[in-house]
């Protein structure tokens, strides 16, 4: 269920949040997992991310005014199933961050509202596995009034955002793999200060946010009780400019990133409408991020608010 879900959203905790958790199987707005109808799954996740280099533009230097910047954060996340192949999903961090040298205070505070409505309109036999078709529509906006122009320390952008999804899965026996692009609409926003400079002075206190896109894949193996996959995502932000020499990073700029990694889900014999998840990643590649390491774990428990005569555990399923 939840995301994963990262300089930032760069470094940035936004990203960082990119990061999937999940319940009973990892149901999140990345992967082909679906609560079944009458079913909710919610519960919280931990995530830790830190780096001591970026990238200036394409330059790697490392961090000697910061020292190691990071990024600790404890996320809500609830996935309700308004029918088998719809689900709602929502998620809220709190966030807060650190730098090991110099004299900036870190920040803290309630982030943003991400919601997501997970829709699967074609599943098939193929092969021999199953093929899955979702497309996915989602909404985020601040809930606090954090300050965005305090990179890289600031706990998010402030932007409120849309975003469209379209991600294709297919499972044979116990492997799968799962792909989806999407495009990320950010508004504009705004920042204590009547003028700023880019490539450019501005005389208002208005930032035009470019929007984004990002691609994701994992595979792996998944069955009712574990799943254990590899994670690639790229974050491409369309448009923006780079930071300029010696400078701090600003809301606007070109922020790239590819992160690989892994991520583990272990449903509780015993008890099994509770599933723990856990993972980690690293940014491989990027621009005007910082190469940040991030580790994560989470506790989930599922309900089924519409049982009759089946158990939650009878009916959560894997696509």
């Amino acid at each position: 269920m939840l995301s994963i879900t990262t300089l930032k959203k760069r470094v940035l905790p936004v990203f960082i949040l990119l990061l999937s958790a999940s319940c009973l199987y990892a149901q999140t707005e990345m992967d082909a997992i679906m609560m079944n109808k009458g079913q909710f799954c919610n519960g919280f996740m931990y995530t830790y991310s830190s780096w001591d280099h970026y990238w200036e533009g394409a330059l790697k230097r490392n961090n000697q005014n910061l020292g190691t910047v990071s990024t600790q954060s404890v996320m809500y996340g609830a996935n309700y199933g308004v029918k088998d192949n719809i689900n709602v999903i929502a998620t809220v961090p709190y966030v807060w961050t650190k730098a090991s040298a110099g004299t900036l205070h870190g920040m803290k505070g309630i982030q943003d509202l991400s919601l997501f409505v997970k829709w699967r309109p074609l599943q098939r036999k193929m092969g021999n596995g199953k093929f899955s078709l979702f497309a996915i529509g989602g909404l985020s906006f601040p809930l606090s009034d954090y300050t965005p122009d305090f990179l890289p320390l600031s706990i998010g952008l402030r932007s409120t955002t849309l975003s469209a999804k379209v991600m294709a899965d297919y499972q044979a026996g116990n492997l799968f793999a799962t792909g989806s692009a999407a495009y990320v609409y950010r508004n504009n926003i705004k920042i204590d200060r009547e003028a700023y400079y880019t490539t450019e002075m501005h005389y208002t206190n208005e930032v035009q946010m470019p929007d984004a896109a990002n691609f994701h894949f994992r595979a792996g193996f998944r069955n009712h009780r574990f799943i254990a996959e590899a994670v690639l995502n790229n974050w491409t932000t369309l448009g923006g400019f780079d930071i300029t020499r010696n400078n701090m990073p600003f809301p606007s700029n070109r922020m790239n990133a590819t992160t690989a990694g892994v991520n583990f889900k272990y449903v509780i014999p015993p008890v099994p409408a509770l599933s723990l998840v856990a993972g980690g990643n690293s940014t491989v590649a990027g621009r005007n991020m910082g190469q940040a390491t991030s580790v994560y774990g989470a506790v989930f428990y599922a309900l089924d608010l519409g049982r009759k005569s089946k158990s939650t555990s009878s009916s959560l399923k894997t696509n």
